[in-house]
């Protein structure tokens, strides 16, 4: 489905947004008012840096349109076996490796077996954790995953557990 949609030719009278890899990402932040200062100014911080080596990215695949949130729970398998891209809340003009990394981010881990990476990348045509800028991505998937835990905070002790372990995880 990925590979189609990056294809695709996007129609010039077809207006998209420049994708936006950091999404609410600063305003998660700046909303969590649940953590310690120091929490909010590592992820702060943290966050600054990504922009920055986010910036100095020199993407290998030509530009396309961009789902902009491409992971697994954005599809549905209907009645006939066809599988339907869902949730273009982010769609976009943008790097086609952002999408792709959400998949390889999943993958490392533990979300995604090995076989099931290696098919992925065998139908796209590139795995793109060889490409060099892939490290950036993934920590800034990792950011914007534990940023979007946050908001339910307090919703359970199980989530506030897995926000502890992500936030350790950065800081690791």
């Amino acid at each position: 489905i990925l590979r189609t949609l990056h294809s695709l030719p996007v129609p010039p009278s077809l207006s998209l947004p420049t994708f936006d890899i950091f999404g609410r990402v600063s305003e998660r932040i700046a909303r969590s008012g649940d953590l310690p200062d120091a929490e909010r100014d590592f992820l702060a911080e943290h966050l600054h840096q990504l922009r920055q080596a986010y910036g100095n990215l020199d993407f290998t695949l030509p530009r396309s349109a961009v789902h902009g949130d491409a992971h697994q729970s954005n599809l549905i398998r209907r009645p006939d076996g066809k599988v339907i891209l869902i949730d273009f809340e982010r769609f976009a003009f943008g790097p086609p490796e952002s999408d792709l990394a959400v998949t390889a981010t999943e993958h490392l881990i533990g979300w995604h077996s090995d076989a099931q990476y290696a098919e992925f990348c065998e139908v796209y045509g590139f795995d793109v954790t060889d490409w060099e800028g892939f490290p950036v991505i993934r920590a800034i998937n990792e950011l914007k995953m534990t940023t979007w835990l946050m908001q339910n905070l307090r919703e359970s002790d199980r989530i506030a557990r897995e926000v502890r372990t992500r936030l350790a995880s950065l800081h690791d």
